[in-house]
């Protein structure tokens, strides 16, 4: 669509798209969760729900508007995986960095509240984990494993659903009055994401084209940044307030979301196999991000040491991925 605007104009376009997504993200998990706490969900349910899919919103729409031209696949499955490194490696990596920082003597220890939640997310990770090494092993990729995908993601929302209750405090009358606010100002920041990740799409796509790049390099890097940028600054601030078991269920969220719902639907959506083994290194990378994550959280102690290695595994993919190493 953009082809006749070359590498600058396409640029231009991809950079302007990224700021815009993160505002129209923003808007839209900020008021999510406002309805969320006007309807009186259950906290941890609307925590996973809300908050992770709705920082995946632009891996989704990215996947959707990828899957219009097969061309484009390779743009969503890189953008997927790479979106779990950057998820894990640079926002976790800076999440326990930033607590480093504010705790110089030593490992933070992990709060009670978020181990009882990491527990609960440990088959978010398992499955975040097991899905690239699945890919390798196949691979060749089509539409039956997006299926089974699928049924993962709706069986573990049927989980989360049920075991979720109501846990706030009743709204006051002003609040439920702004409840329609609220649904309109999320509907406004959706179709603001769906506008983003279009143009992402498009001009992703003629810059891999332009400087000779494969699509899914441009997928799992520069795209992947972007629309991690959500998940980003959530994490961040919920670390600078004191909440760190907030970041956790984000990111885990959202890689769960990402591996099952987002992945699912690109390759069910394609009528043709993928080629696995052009996206090997991501996927591999992606795999061991979640193994790290896995052992560190395990140890229930956060430090300098663990947000180092997670850095620099991210800047050392990023490296490769552009024939750096």
């Amino acid at each position: 669509m953009f082809e006749e605007l070359g590498l600058i104009g396409n640029m231009a376009i991809l950079i302007a798209a990224l700021v815009a997504l993160a505002k129209a993200s923003e808007t839209t998990i900020t008021h999510a969760l406002n309805v969320a706490s006007v309807t009186r969900l259950g906290k941890t349910t609307v925590g996973f729900i809300l908050v992770a899919f709705s920082t995946s919103l632009p891996e989704f729409f990215v996947a959707i508007f990828s899957t219009v031209n097969p061309e484009n696949v390779g743009v969503s499955v890189g953008n997927v995986l790479g979106a779990n490194i950057s998820n894990i490696c640079l926002i976790l990596g800076s999440c326990f960095l930033l607590l480093a920082l504010k705790n110089p003597r030593g490992s933070f220890l992990l709060p009670k509240m978020a181990k009882e939640e990491i527990s609960s997310l440990h088959f978010g990770l398992f499955i975040a984990s097991i899905v690239p090494l699945t890919l390798l092993y196949l691979h060749h990729v089509s539409r039956f494993i997006g299926i089974m995908l699928l049924a993962i993601f709706m069986f573990y929302m049927y989980k989360l659903s049920k075991g979720g209750a109501p846990e706030t405090e009743a709204p006051s009358g002003a609040e439920k009055r702004k409840l329609g606010k609220y649904v309109a100002l999320t509907f406004i920041g959706a179709i603001g994401v769906v506008a983003c990740a279009f143009f992402i799409v498009e001009s992703a796509s003629n810059i891999a084209a332009s400087i000779g790049l494969p699509a899914i390099i441009i997928g799992a890097t520069i795209v992947s940044f972007g629309t991690t940028m959500p998940e980003f600054a959530t994490s961040i601030s919920a670390v600078r307030k004191g909440h760190l078991e907030l970041a956790l269920g984000n990111t885990v969220g959202s890689c769960f979301v990402n591996i099952t719902l987002i992945l699912g639907v690109t390759l069910t959506a394609t009528s043709f196999s993928i080629d696995a083994s052009g996206f090997s290194n991501v996927a591999l990378f992606s795999l061991m991000a979640n193994l790290l994550l896995w052992y560190f959280l395990s140890s229930g102690r956060i430090g300098w040491r663990e947000a180092a290695i997670l850095l620099f595994m991210y800047g050392l993919f990023i490296a490769i991925s552009f024939g750096a190493l």
